[in-house]
Order: structure tokens, then C-alpha cells, then sequence
């Protein structure tokens, strides 16, 4: 079983992975900007629902990574382009909906469908081919064939980083979304600003 292969790594290096997975998960990125342009356009509940959303995409990617799938798709630039410049493009779409979607009314926040926001954040990280080449690069940093098949590493390994990643990416959208209530009540720029931010993404995205 997974936890008994987790079982047999050494306290000392699970540690290490589990601090340097937080200071990795806490370094401002595409999936801690997103949800908390989604927290400040929707509110608490939307950023914190955006961050659930982007902690099923790096499943998506764990479970990628695991069966080498990941593996596949890192050897083949023309694939990892594809999924770029779609993320991309789905990012500038949020910019353009959000650009022009008018004025905050404070009625309306929290109004939108959760499964819509969850499905956000997933598609926002789906759409990056960069957390599986991530995936691939750290996680076997910490396995050793000792321990038990790779395999069950490198995918209880990543259920802790997805887990801890998720936790903090969504009080991340949570504190965007109070920050929102408070720039909406005073500038009434909330939709503007998020767009600007989703805007940065995608260029963000397809500069790297």
C-alpha cells in the first residue's frame, strides 16, 4: 500500500520534502494569482473554490506523472506548445469576460455556481504543462528504490504536496477575495482588476 511504502522513508527526508513542498506551495505563482483573481472578483468562496479547482489539476498531473504519461508529454515540444497556447488562450478569455462584465454588484458576489469556479481553476491548471515537468523534476529527488516501488513514492509523495499546495492556494483566494470586498466597496475596480490579472497570466505563461 501507498502509506506503508510512505511508512518506510525516513522521518528526517519526509520532513524535508513536506517544508520544501510548503515553501514551494507558498511561492507566488499562476495557481496562487488565479484563485486569487477569482477571490477578487467572486469573494472568499469563490477564491477558496478556484484553489480546490487548481488542486484537481495537479492531480490530473500527478496521476500523469505517475503512470509516465508525463514523461511522454515532456518529450514532445509540439504537445507541451498545444497546451500552452490553449491555457493561454483560456486565461484571455477570463481577462476578456472579466473586462467587460461592468460594475460590481455586491448582490451578485458569491452568486456564481460553485462547480463553475471549481472547473475554472481546473482548466487554469490543466491547461499549464508546467506542474507535470515540475512533478517529474522533484518528486523522484526524495524516492529511493529501498524504500519500495517508485512508483507508490512518487505518488504519495505528490498526494502530500497536492494536499498541502491545495490548502494554501485556496487561503490564498480566500484572502484575495476579502481584499476584493474591500477594493469593490471603495473603487468598484474589482472586475478590472482581475482581468488585468488574468491578462498577466497568459502572458506569463506563454513567455516562459
Amino acid at each position: 500500500m501507498i502509506w506503508d511504502t510512505l511508512a518506510n522513508i525516513p522521518a528526517a527526508q519526509l520532513m524535508t520534502f513536506i517544508l520544501g513542498g510548503l515553501v514551494l506551495n507558498f511561492a507566488p505563482g499562476q495557481d496562487v494569482f488565479f484563485a486569487s483573481a477569482c477571490g477578487i472578483q467572486g469573494g472568499p468562496r469563490a477564491g477558496m473554490l478556484a484553489g480546490l479547482g487548481v488542486g484537481l489539476g495537479v492531480c490530473m498531473h500527478l496521476t500523469m506523472a505517475t503512470v509516465g504519461l508525463g514523461a511522454v508529454v515532456a518529450a514532445h515540444p509540439e504537445a507541451l506548445l498545444a497546451i500552452k497556447y490553449a491555457g493561454a488562450a483560456y486565461l484571455l478569455w477570463l481577462a476578456y469576460k472579466s473586462w467587460t462584465a461592468g460594475p460590481v454588484d455586491p448582490s451578485a458576489r458569491g452568486s456564481v455556481r460553485p462547480w463553475n469556479i471549481i472547473r475554472r481553476g481546473f482548466l487554469s491548471n490543466a491547461l499549464n504543462p508546467k506542474p507535470v515537468l515540475f512533478l517529474l523534476a522533484f518528486l523522484p529527488q526524495f524516492t529511493n528504490p529501498a524504500w519500495g516501488p517508485i512508483w507508490q513514492q512518487v505518488l504519495g509523495l505528490g498526494l502530500i504536496f497536492t494536499l498541502t499546495g491545495t490548502i494554501v492556494t485556496m487561503g490564498y483566494g480566500v484572502v484575495g477575495g476579502l481584499a476584493g470586498q474591500v477594493i469593490g466597496r471603495r473603487l468598484g475596480l474589482v472586475n478590472r482588476i482581475a482581468a488585468v490579472m488574468y491578462a498577466g497570466l497568459a502572458m506569463r505563461l506563454v513567455a516562459k
